[in-house]
């Protein structure tokens, strides 16, 4: 064979390979897709991918399935994940627990949290809340302080578990304020927040999502609201940098992200019906009666979700530490 016939010949079997994954990344997708939430079912996470996927499987013209792959600080849903085939059919709600935290506390935590996925977006953050016992003599950020340091040996505070959301955060508030209380871990926030309105505990933190009702009806007293701008959800608490922690912020985020190497064009398909999905005024009204807000659009992009877990990973590096959790596993 001459070496022009031979050139042509290898150029159309090359072409002959790529056009099935062109078009099936064109058509994709073309069955129900299965978003993988790696907490139990009827937790914040849980409700809030819940909220989305009915008004995603209309825009992507499949059905998405959720499935909770529990255990582990969500370590089991992200190596379920990591393993699947990078086809499009198989993403992860990823949050700031997962991809966040879970590096600093795991000294062998069998999947990297960026080099193992491929980024589609970060979508949605929910601000944490500090509240305390109602009954506390309390009424502002200031007279918190005042009050922690001054009973620092005798109050308590709680959390659903060490490493948890709730328990980083008022680390992190305790840091900020220079006190530390005692730590009471329970097995959810939910009992934690029992304990609290029971007058067992003295203070806490929450996502909005789990206690602005408690909030609203007086059975919690909300002290700050741990964000960047007021919540939506309750607007007239004021947030920490308001009350004098100047840059101060602590919200949950979630992001979607599917296996390592998925095609481009598939990941541009999910970015993009997820964005057209919590822009839709129904989805906004849902999210916000959470206490969740769905991302500027200049923040969901694959390149800044992937520059966004990387700067976090950081900024969580220390209070981890200073607060002595570790897990070697």
């Amino acid at each position: 064979m001459r070496r022009r016939d031979f050139i042509k010949t290898m150029t159309a079997a090359a072409g002959a390979v790529a056009l099935p994954r062109a078009v099936f990344a064109q058509n994709y997708p073309t069955r129900p897709v299965t978003m993988v939430v790696p907490f139990a079912a009827g937790g914040s996470f849980d409700v809030l991918g819940r909220v989305l996927t009915g008004r995603l499987s209309e825009t992507m013209g499949q059905q998405i399935v959720v499935e909770n792959v529990t255990g582990a600080a969500g370590i089991v849903g992200c190596q379920r994940v990591k393993a699947a085939q990078p086809d499009g059919y198989t993403f992860l709600l990823a949050t700031i627990g997962t991809h966040s935290y879970n590096p600093s506390i795991y000294k062998k935590l069998p999947y990297d949290p960026i080099n193992d996925f491929t980024m589609v977006g970060l979508f949605a953050e929910m601000p944490m809340v500090l509240v305390v016992n109602k009954d506390l003599p309390i009424k502002n950020l200031k007279e918190f302080t005042d009050y922690v340091k001054a009973n620092e040996a005798k109050i308590q505070f709680g959390s659903a578990g060490v490493g948890s959301t709730t328990h980083l955060s008022c680390a992190m508030v305790n840091a900020a304020i220079h006190a530390d209380p005692v730590h009471v871990p329970y097995r959810g926030g939910g009992p934690a927040m029992a304990d609290i309105m029971g007058g067992r505990l003295q203070y806490g933190c929450s996502n909005i999502g789990g206690v602005v009702e408690q909030v609203k009806a007086g059975n919690l007293k909300g002290i700050a609201t741990l964000a960047r701008t007021r919540s939506k959800a309750l607007p007239d608490l004021p947030t920490a940098d308001e009350q004098g922690l100047k840059d101060f912020h602590v919200s949950t985020w979630t992001s979607f992200v599917f296996p390592k190497n998925t095609p481009e064009a598939i990941v541009k398909k999910l970015h993009d019906c997820v964005g057209q999905t919590i822009d839709t005024p129904q989805v906004i009204e849902l999210l916000h009666k959470q206490g969740v807000e769905p991302v500027d659009k200049a923040r969901r992009s694959p390149e800044y979700l992937a520059k966004f877990i990387q700067e976090d990973i950081k900024r969580w590096e220390g209070p981890i530490k200073a607060a002595h959790i570790e897990v070697d596993k």
